[in-house]
């Protein structure tokens, strides 16, 4: 396995960990979770669309459904994971200590859970008024939040390997979109957890141990994907073509059906925003055009 890769693989554990690490020594704004939730929203959409989906293509240029097929299937299969594990989440950490993140400043009336100033029962803000619900503590749980999040992190890793096998030979820095996208968004997810252990009265040890095991399933999933490839001795082109596809979908969900959904139906900010999230496809752009990566099909010609 490539020392790039493992290079990878160590600074996301270490990302991955100092997020969760974040609740039990600095308390975040809620402005700032926005703003870095509207960045990383910008990375990884335009990771998807301007590198992930197209080297796919590129490596299947005679069966371009298939590819496509695979993406629409990514994007399902994490839009159920989603509502399946409900971690519609990043916003716990936040309170700036002045309200907003209990006003929200919402347009919109879709139901958000939040903790109650005691964390006996979380608040159930629908907009236009507050309740208290009785079940949703339960539902709402750090163990399928953390399962969930660690599903989708395994399919990140998967990502990463699938990335950085069709970029190795031609690239100094493969995946590096792919890397910068998931490293970005790790602390994010880790931070999430650790912050519901920590209203949920979770011990510092307890934290300290989901944390790490956390920071590890991304690596994990990106090795064995590796290895696998390696292991059955492949030129892995189908293989790695769909797997491409496949995390372009599940990209393309969490940017346009987990993460922007936090930002967009806030009334506050809206400019400083959406600069954010033009700055974050502009960086996945400009990764592209450094590493000077080209797309185009290669010519066939007709029998």
């Amino acid at each position: 396995m490539s020392e790039v890769l493992i290079i990878y693989c160590v600074l996301i554990v270490l990302a991955s960990a100092a997020g969760g690490a974040l609740p039990s020594l600095v308390t975040f704004t809620h402005r700032r979770i926005q703003m870095t939730l509207s960045l990383v929203s910008g990375v990884m959409l335009g990771v998807a669309l301007l590198h992930l989906l197209p080297h796919a293509i590129q490596l299947s240029p005679q069966n371009i459904d298939g590819p496509m097929v695979a993406c629409l299937g990514g994007l399902l299969f994490m839009f159920l994971l989603i509502r399946m594990f409900h971690f519609h989440h990043h916003e716990m950490a936040a309170d700036d200590g002045h309200g907003e993140h209990c006003r929200h400043d919402h347009d919109h009336s879709h139901t958000h859970i939040h903790e109650s100033p005691k964390n006996e029962l979380p608040i159930v803000s629908t907009g236009a008024d507050t309740a208290i619900s009785p079940t949703a503590g339960k539902n709402f749980s750090w163990i399928g939040l953390t399962v969930g999040l660690a599903l989708h992190t395994l399919i990140d890793g998967l990502a990463l390997a699938a990335a950085f096998s069709a970029e190795r030979l031609h690239s100094v820095l493969p995946a590096l979109g792919t890397f910068l996208a998931i490293v970005l968004h790790k602390p994010l997810d880790a931070l999430t957890i650790t912050s519901l252990m920590k209203a949920r009265h979770a011990s510092f040890q307890q934290q300290t141990i989901v944390n790490l095991v956390f920071a590890l399933v991304c690596p994990i999933g990106a090795i064995l994907f590796s290895l696998s490839l390696d292991q059955l001795q492949l030129s892995g082109q189908p293989i790695v073509a769909y797997s491409l596809a496949f995390s372009a979908g599940v990209f393309l969900c969490i940017s346009l059906g987990d993460l922007l959904p936090e930002v967009h139906f806030h009334s506050h900010d809206r400019v400083w925003l959406s600069f954010m999230l033009l700055l974050g496809v502009l960086i996945a752009f400009a990764i592209e055009k450094l590493l000077g990566h080209s797309h185009a099909l290669p010519t066939v010609i007709a029998s």
